[in-house]
């Protein structure tokens, strides 16, 4: 009987029974991304035109009235494709075919490459990479996002979506050639969309023995190839960083578009890259400042904390922080429509998300550290190794909030979704199970000692119970 590695990235394929059929299928569509590399910018250029539209036509409209619905109104309909379906599918896109969203669709990154192509080219400096952009980057758009209300005015959304790819034209333009440097080292989202991609069952896989191997064929050009995002393919492991795009499909025989194991990077690749700001981006990120977003409207706790304040401002005689006065692009403003917010309350709402934060990543890191502890003499390595195996819980946590505001546009159109409820306890409980077993498997690579790795899966558990009772507070307030 033959054996497949654990250890082996390429086992789905390679195990005895595997569809052959399928595996092929897979290396002719990775060729096909390689040989329509044209039709693909084409596509790229109708989703930067529609997006564009979407996006800045809402803005220069008048307000929805209240009779409005998504298929009558514009602006109603861009809300709708961009924060109902837009991002949570994106979302979701990562963990099922990695970031072919990045590579293939985004308008920002087609943009930012275009732009590189005729820009300056020039090196990229090294403050520009420093690893903590994504989950910096991160947290203020998040949190900006909530302070001006994003998800409901188009303002709000030209602002930070438009100016986000403006920020990664200007970013194409100054530095690289044909590269999308915003892409991998300034996007809000990249930090996010690689953890994600993690899980997904497709990759490029690279093959080095048949990279080093391969000799040029007498009488042919030497193959090259351009990775946008700068990913190393010859040393590439792992999805997290490849936009999927193909272009380097089939170079010198040794990249292929493959199935494997959506368990196999994070447990067996992850531990050799250790990333303190990944880490970060789930404990404090995903599981912190995007919970805390969506948790901050319907919290008591936010509104005693405000009135507490307010009255103590009061008793002080200072009466400004109390009233609406900054502009809709720093805080919501919108006194036609009864919806504003005071410098207070935008001080409270940041004060509320960064605690929440605080809160929840200091919980979670904990727990972290005990199983880390558990294994073994301390390891930052392995505590950084283990907060991956949160990604599913966490990566699940932002796709049900976000999906949250589709349920909401469609209720306010009449149409209910009476199964929203099981689902979503579905996907907490089985992202949970997974992240679970991710743990199981990183321990065992950390430990000899089977006492050892239950402890530390049971410390595990801690931290994953906390991340879903986060995200499950948010749909049945049992906190």
């Amino acid at each position: 009987m033959a054996v497949v590695s654990t250890h082996d990235p390429y086992a789905l394929t390679r195990a005895p029974g595997a569809a052959p059929k399928i595996d092929a299928v897979l290396a002719r569509v990775g060729l096909w991304l390689r040989d329509h590399q044209g039709a693909i910018r084409r596509v790229q250029w109708g989703v930067v035109v529609a997006y564009v539209a979407l996006l800045v036509l809402p803005a220069v409209l008048p307000l929805p009235p209240r009779a409005a619905h998504i298929w009558t109104n514009l602006t109603l309909f861009a809300q709708f494709v961009f924060w109902g379906l837009w991002w949570p599918f994106v979302l979701l896109s990562m963990v099922l075919v990695g970031r072919l969203w990045c590579g293939l669709l985004c308008p920002e990154g087609a943009l930012s490459e275009r732009m590189s192509e005729h820009g300056r080219g020039g090196a990229i400096p090294h403050w520009l990479q420093w690893k903590g952009w994504p989950f910096l980057a991160f947290v203020l758009t998040t949190i900006y996002g909530q302070l001006t209300s994003v998800y409901q005015y188009p303002g709000p959304a030209l602002v930070v979506l438009g100016g986000s790819t403006v920020a990664a034209m200007a970013v194409g333009y100054l530095w690289g050639r044909n590269k999308r440097v915003w892409c991998r080292f300034l996007c809000p989202v990249t930090g996010v969309f690689n953890l994600l991609a993690k899980l997904s069952p497709l990759h490029f896989r690279v093959d080095p023995p048949q990279w080093s191997s391969w000799k040029k064929p007498h009488g042919t050009h030497l193959e090259t190839f351009n990775c946008a995002p700068l990913v190393a393919v010859r040393t590439m492991r792992g999805a997290g960083a490849c936009h999927m795009c193909g272009r380097c499909a089939d170079f010198r025989g040794a990249v292929t578009l493959a199935r494997r194991s959506p368990n196999f990077e994070i447990v067996h690749v992850a531990g050799d890259m250790p990333n303190k700001w990944q880490s970060a981006l789930i404990l404090f990120g995903l599981l912190g400042v995007a919970a805390g977003a969506f948790h901050w409207s319907g919290s008591a706790l936010y509104v005693a904390i405000r009135q507490g304040l307010a009255d103590r401002l009061v008793d002080w005689g200072l009466i400004w922080p109390l009233e609406p006065a900054l502009p809709w692009y720093m805080l919501t403003n919108y006194p036609d429509l009864n919806d504003t917010m005071t410098p207070l309350d935008g001080f409270v709402l940041v004060l509320y998300v960064l605690g929440v934060a605080a809160l929840i990543g200091l919980s979670a890191g904990l727990c972290v550290a005990a199983a880390a502890r558990v294994c073994g003499k301390w390891s930052w390595p392995r505590f950084h190794h283990l907060a991956q195996a949160l990604i599913p819980v966490a990566g699940c946590g932002v796709f049900l909030g976000l999906s949250s505001l589709t349920v909401t546009m469609l209720k306010a159109e009449g149409i209910v979704l009476p199964f929203v409820g099981v689902l979503r306890a579905t996907l907490l409980i089985g992202a949970g199970l997974w992240a679970l077993y991710l743990a199981w498997r990183i321990a065992q690579t950390k430990t000899g000692s089977s006492a050892r790795q239950a402890f530390a899966v049971l410390a595990m558990a801690g931290a994953i119970a906390i991340g879903g009772a986060v995200w499950a507070s948010l749909f049945w307030r049992f906190f």
